[in-house]
């Protein structure tokens, strides 16, 4: 099976995901059979203990979906365990420089290119290698992304573009507007001149770029500009979604 890692540096394909913050590894487990090239496991928002992460990563055993986990912060005391648990990504919340982002790679890496600690005894299994066969096997493939919300990391977004090992990077347009002072307001100026400026970069880096495409027009006009990486929902929103539109249709 080709990795996710590969298929993001070695093809064009566009790859579509969700962020799973309900604590479930059935709803995983659905999201991966449903076709999902990746899942992001949320720890950063959402109330997933160790046990929850652990079964949502093995939940996606069999498939062909890559369980990545959004940690809450840039900290080997929340990387380490999620890798050990058999993630095969980390998405990082809230850099902000070129140092950070040099930091994210190496908290994903083994020595010497990074300061990862030795410790898959439970993450080999995930993938289907001896303990001692997953550092060679498996540590090289884990995928580095970081999410682009922060009106620093757009300021310094060329000079973040330049550090080896970054896998790919999201506009995260929730968090970015917040603090761009228009918060929600997705079409205000100073938010797309922002997006603008960080996707010209991204790709003139050849780093893979993703963004929300909650919509088929979203996705299409993400593909259009150049993005692979299409976060397409948040399970609970489609959840609560669903069920309002349901009700809605029993009181019409």
């Amino acid at each position: 099976m080709t990795s996710i890692k590969d298929r993001i540096h070695k093809t064009k394909d566009p790859l579509g995901g969700y962020l799973c913050l309900i604590p479930s590894a059935v709803v995983t487990q659905a999201f991966a059979a449903a076709g999902a090239d990746w899942l992001v496991i949320d720890q950063e928002h959402a109330p997933t203990g160790a046990e929850n992460l652990h079964a949502m990563i093995a939940a996606t055993a069999g498939t062909h979906c890559s369980p990545w986990v959004r940690v809450a912060k840039r900290d080997e005391a929340y990387v380490k365990p999620a890798l050990d648990a058999g993630a095969e990504g980390i998405m990082f919340p809230l850099v902000r420089t070129a140092a950070d982002a040099a930091e994210c790679v190496a908290l994903t890496r083994y020595p010497p290119r990074g300061r990862r600690g030795w410790g898959p005894f439970i993450a080999h299994s995930r993938w289907g290698v001896e303990l001692h066969d997953y550092l060679p096997k498996c540590g090289g493939e884990i995928v580095c992304g970081l999410l682009i919300e922060t009106k620093a990391a757009v300021e310094h977004i060329e000079d973040i573009c330049k550090v080896e090992g970054v896998d790919y990077m999201m506009v995260a347009t929730f968090d970015l507007s917040t603090e761009l002072g228009v918060p929600g307001r997705f079409d205000a100026p100073i938010l797309l001149d922002a997006v603008q400026h960080v996707e010209q970069a991204v790709l003139k880096a050849g780093i893979a770029l993703g963004a929300a495409a909650l919509t088929r027009e979203q996705t299409q006009s993400n593909l259009r500009r150049g993005h692979r990486i299409l976060a397409h929902g948040f399970d609970v929103l489609m959840l609560k979604q669903q069920a309002r539109q349901a009700t809605e249709w029993a009181r019409a």
